[in-house]
């Protein structure tokens, strides 16, 4: 067995972009702050794109900026731009650009319904208070996000087929990744009629790579614009002026068959895993939570979005396997 590595040991990246000024998004046009609705007043889907939801994310903010500076509106249906934890966000420093993920408790655990219809109190709740008559409108979310280590692109599409239909119709990123969520909290993309099977409204989380690198940044410009394509919202021309980056040439499935949660406050992996990482054998051990190793359930298992947040009660990391 190779030397235990805390998960937690550093890995600086650059800060190598910028956080947009979104002061100018501030009022938008529904009553809700830095949410803004375009109608074209032509019968449509109604698609909402979400940015910060966690305030160090900085990739999603730059795209929702892109589409206003761009001027873009939507040929059918009805289009909503929204900013979202930007209390995080103001706390946003590129010297310790780690420190503004949330405020009180992350934005994207609070989603299930028994929480926002209670009267339990934080930042991030009363903000997905305020959002959740916008998001209960919506026929389609993209919710924009990045990760902590420079890994490849993903979409998490959600545990039902409708998921990576719509990530098919994307067409980007290669990645489509199918998950039920954290044991911690439901995700703004799972919330209520999202995460029913039996409803045609659907939505994708992408990550769009490493936090503060400029790749993160060209990936949510160009998923963006490829998302508006999609639901018909932009034509030919202006998906080729803005989306800038080639289209996969295939996708590919990743089923998730495990969600580790960490249960102590011992968790150790047995390497500076980053992501990706295929296991061949099942029953390989990659870590320790506490006394309780942690196997791979299968053959050529592939580690998804393993944490260096390794508290109790988080995703530690994601364990799937290719669909063929």
């Amino acid at each position: 067995m190779s030397d235990i590595v805390r998960a937690t040991a550093p890995i600086h990246y650059p800060v190598e972009i910028e956080a947009p000024d979104i002061s100018a998004y501030r009022d938008g046009n529904r009553g809700v702050s830095f949410f803004t609705t375009f109608d074209s007043g032509i019968p449509g889907p109604k698609v909402l794109i979400t940015a910060l939801v966690h305030g160090n994310e900085l990739c999603g903010a730059i795209a929702l900026d892109h589409l206003f500076q761009n001027d873009v509106r939507p040929r059918v249906g009805s289009l909503t731009l929204g900013f979202c934890n930007v209390a995080a966000n103001a706390e946003f420093r590129a010297d310790y650009p780690a420190f503004s993920r949330f405020i009180d408790e992350d934005f994207n655990r609070v989603w299930d319904l028994d929480i926002l219809d209670s009267d339990t109190h934080s930042l991030e709740r009363a903000r997905a208070r305020e959002i959740r008559p916008i998001v209960d409108e919506a026929d389609f979310l993209l919710d924009i996000h990045s990760m902590q280590n420079a890994t490849e692109p993903l979409v998490l599409a959600g545990r039902h087929e409708k998921g990576p239909l719509l990530a098919e119709r994307v067409g980007a990123p290669g990645l489509i990744v199918q998950d039920a969520g954290h044991a911690s909290g439901r995700r703004m993309r799972d919330y209520s009629f999202f995460n029913d099977p039996g409803d045609p409204r659907s939505s994708l989380l992408v990550e769009c790579g490493q936090h503060w690198s400029r790749a993160a940044a060209d990936v949510a410009v160009d998923v963006t614009y490829r998302f508006l394509h999609a639901m018909d919202m932009i034509d030919d021309d202006l998906l080729e002026r803005h989306a800038g980056l080639p289209t996969a040439p295939a996708q590919t499935v990743i089923e998730i068959t495990d969600a580790i949660t960490v249960t102590t406050d011992s968790f150790l992996f047995h390497d500076d895993y980053v992501g990706m990482e295929i296991i061949p054998r099942a029953g390989t051990e990659i870590g320790l939570d506490g006394d309780k190793p942690i196997r791979t359930p299968h053959d050529n298992c592939v580690l998804v979005m393993p944490s260096r947040r390794l508290s109790l009660g988080l995703t530690a990391v994601r364990l799937g396997r290719f669909v063929e």
